[in-house]
């Protein structure tokens, strides 16, 4: 059987790999759809196929890519770990009864979006899982990735400026009263925020989190230090605001009722804050140090 594969083509080899994906997909859309009762709490609240794809189809195309590629440029042990927390932590959040909480909690609304812009996005930064997923990747992937509209894109959003405006401005946008109170009854505007955080988020980290010296590297470390304590203040500030607010900011809430109804809606609003006051300021301080230690191990300076 060994040999039989091994004379099979690329692509034929992939196909199993993704039907088996879109099988169980299928059969957790179609439980999610018609007998939602019957789904597990592991099991997803709302079933995204893109959430899934996304997810699964990263999972197989690293776990495949690991094969590919050369020993010297496999992630270590420590790095496949800290991918497939990263994805599991990710997927967590937004395709199990998870969901379901943080849509009717806000200070769990925000563990969401700090899982997804911040401690998620870290780990798959810090497992340089890139260039692994697109060895395993279709050669359609491949090209897409190097075609001139995606490096013009990647060029642009990941200038330190842009970078910084984009992960600060998201993370503030969708936190504007009205724009949260749209975006949560709103399914299509509800996915755009939470695509939005952890795209984004990724992009930043692995900005920053890059082990390599510029060039190749699109910053030097010393932008990448600035990147990593800049970011951090605004939203301090923000986590400051929210939770020193005398009036409830976010009605939605209320709207669609509480979760835990014990908690009204100040406290919720004042934990709410202190999620978005302090895990992201320790991530901005890890960050640094893992930043001290990139530049530390590759014998550059800042």
């Amino acid at each position: 059987m060994t040999s039989v594969m091994g004379r099979l083509p690329g692509r034929t080899r992939g196909w199993p790999g993704c039907a088996v994906l879109f099988l169980i997909g299928a059969a957790l859309w179609a439980v999610s759809t018609y007998v939602p009762s019957r789904m597990p709490a592991w099991g997803p609240y709302e079933f995204s196929w893109p959430i899934w794809l996304a997810v699964t189809l990263s999972g197989l195309w690293f776990q495949r890519g690991l094969s590919r590629l050369a020993p010297v440029d496999r992630p270590g042990p420590w790095r496949r770990i800290a991918f497939w927390a990263g994805l599991a932590l990710i997927y967590g959040v937004t395709q199990t009864g998870f969901e379901y909480l943080a849509q009717r909690m806000f200070f769990i609304n925000r563990l969401q979006h700090v899982a997804m812009h911040h401690v998620g996005p870290v780990l798959l930064a810090l497992s340089a899982g890139g260039p692994a997923i697109l060895a395993g990747a279709p050669g359609w992937v491949r090209r897409a990735c190097d075609s001139a509209p995606a490096t013009l894109f990647m060029a642009f959003v990941q200038q330190p400026l842009v970078a910084a405006f984009l992960f600060v401005g998201l993370f503030w946008l969708w936190l504007i009263p009205p724009v949260h109170f749209a975006a949560m009854i709103d399914p299509g505007l509800y996915q755009v925020m939470n695509w939005s955080m952890a795209v984004d988020g990724i992009l930043f980290w692995a900005l920053v989190l890059d082990t390599r010296v510029s060039p190749p590297a699109r910053v030097g470390f010393g932008v990448r230090v600035v990147l990593a304590v800049a970011v951090m203040f605004p939203q301090i500030v923000l986590g400051a605001l929210i939770s020193f607010a005398t009036e409830d900011l976010f009605p939605y809430y209320a709207f669609c009722g509480r979760y835990f109804p014990d908690i009204d809606a100040l406290t919720d609003q004042q934990i709410g804050g202190l999620v978005i006051w302090i895990p992201p300021a320790m991530m901005s301080v890890l960050a640094l140090l893992l930043v001290l230690n990139n530049m530390r191990r590759a014998g550059a300076d800042i």
